[in-house]
């Protein structure tokens, strides 16, 4: 079998991005940073905190699960078996990466953290938070396409600042996500950005124009190649 062969047979990983809101109107900026030079997958583009789902997200408990038409939607069409677990194990993956990206912390306090074997759960936890899903909304679904070196199947989740417990300090910085910074839509639409992001972009520039557009169990965008095209459909 040929590189080539084994990128095409490549099954795409679970994963979850967060794009944080904060601002209104035209004003309304999201947190977005460069990946590494030294990536496989996307060097040197501007992307939106997130990553693979490890095993721990899935078993790790929130201090405040998602809402109940959020949990929903995330089961949809989901490969494999869908579950609450793994609907849940999508927005804690959101959460932990931001973490370990960016510094920042969707949780709030508590006074005995559960405990975790993860070390990405184990640094959260270490700042007396434990995280909090309720303010996490459903947004836009993609799978890579065939013949990539990475492939993930990764929700788009939006929150908005408030949900941020440091969003002015963050408790820790990453060589994996270079200097996050805010950009209004616009300004971010100028940026070094993958295909799918540009996408997404654009619509939530229009989402924002309509709240019912950014609320629990609101419609999911969902692309993926199919055979040599790509396929649009509404979750």
């Amino acid at each position: 079998m040929t590189q080539s062969d084994i990128a095409k047979a490549l099954r795409p990983r679970d994963a979850a991005t967060l794009i944080i809101l904060r601002g209104k109107g035209q004003a309304t900026q999201v947190l977005m940073g460069k990946r590494h030079a030294g990536h496989k997958f996307m060097p040197n583009k501007f992307v939106f905190p997130g990553g693979r789902v490890d095993f721990a997200d899935c078993r790790y408990s929130p201090a405040r699960d998602l809402h109940p038409r959020v949990a929903r939607k995330l089961t949809v069409k989901m490969r494999g078996r869908p579950s609450p677990g793994r609907a849940r194990g999508l927005a804690m993956a959101a959460v932990r990466e931001t973490f370990e990206e960016t510094g920042l912390i969707i949780g709030e306090p508590v006074e005995s953290p559960s405990p975790s074997r993860a070390h990405g759960w184990q640094e959260f936890t270490k700042t007396g938070f434990a995280p909090s899903l309720d303010g996490l909304l459903y947004f836009a679904r993609a799978i890579t396409p065939p013949g990539r070196p990475r492939r993930f199947d990764t929700r788009f989740l939006v929150i908005w600042e408030d949900h941020v417990c440091n969003i002015d300090n963050p408790v820790t910085s990453s060589e994996e996500l270079l200097d996050p910074h805010w950009f209004t839509i616009d300004q971010a639409q100028e940026l070094d950005l993958p295909w799918i992001t540009t996408h997404i972009l654009q619509r939530l520039q229009k989402a924002l124009r309509d709240p019912q557009q950014l609320a629990p169990g609101a419609p999911v965008s969902f692309q993926r190649m199919v055979g040599n095209n790509w396929h649009y459909e509404t979750l």
